[in-house]
């Protein structure tokens, strides 16, 4: 009789065991060492052991020593209150710590979002920045940051009362259809209201010399707005 070779078998492996899976098993619990206080921090195959308090059937994990952050008391500072340029504007004081050679058309404009003054010529020519600084009229593009220090300016934005009624001016724009564009507005509203202040009784060659620019052409109904204004107060007195 003549016997049939087997063919070659691959070498057998042992069986994969959870761990070669990726599988981490649960260790089983220990008994607690009455002399450690039911902790315990024994290690079996690898994992950490769960231990049982005695008397109790749950679990617990192991006591870990709190620990607390340090004292910050003494480790926070406060910067101190930065050098800058106080002014008032439409009555509300501001501190200006920027660059003191700003203009105070780009403070009011960039920083503060009073947008009612405008950018025209940035040369002090067309009035279109006009505020009044200190009760007179000036050309906000003009004005740096540094000479401002504890003066008072008004923009157009604090021209109406608090209560939001309207300046006497504004109204007679208003009702003599004195806008126009409205680019150029703010700035003969500001300018105007400085000339009634420094003159409440201003005739038509007064109100001709205000050199506010406007390219639309308005300066007749800017002087009868403007006249309007005038006469009530004289009425008023």
């Amino acid at each position: 009789m003549r016997l049939r070779r087997q063919p070659d078998l691959p070498p057998t492996r042992p069986a994969a065991t959870p761990a070669d899976a990726g599988i981490r098993q649960a260790a089983p619990p220990v008994q607690p060492d009455a002399a450690r206080g039911g902790a315990c921090n024994a290690r079996i195959s690898g994992h950490t052991a769960r231990c049982y308090p005695q008397g109790g059937d749950a679990p617990t994990e192991p006591r870990v020593p709190l620990q607390f952050l340090p004292t910050q008391a003494d480790a926070i500072k406060p910067e101190p209150v930065r050098e800058g340029v106080d002014l008032v504007i439409n009555g509300e004081t501001y501190r200006h710590t920027g660059d003191p050679d700003m203009p105070l058309l780009w403070y009011l404009r960039d920083v503060l979002r009073l947008t009612g003054t405008k950018y025209g010529c940035d040369g002090e020519d067309c009035g279109a920045c006009t505020v009044l600084l200190d009760g007179k009229a000036v050309r906000a593009c003009r004005q740096p940051m540094a000479k401002l220090a504890a003066h008072a300016v008004t923009t157009v934005e604090g021209l109406a009362a608090a209560d939001g009624t309207l300046h006497a001016l504004q109204q007679a724009f208003i009702d003599n259809d004195a806008i126009g564009c409205g680019y150029c507005a703010p700035g003969q509203l500001m300018a105007a209201a400085a000339l009634l202040k420094r003159k409440p009784r201003a005739d038509d060659g007064d109100i001709d010399s205000l050199s506010n620019l406007c390219r639309c052409g308005l300066y007749p109904r800017f002087r009868v707005a403007i006249r309007q204004v005038a006469a009530a107060r004289r009425k008023a007195t």
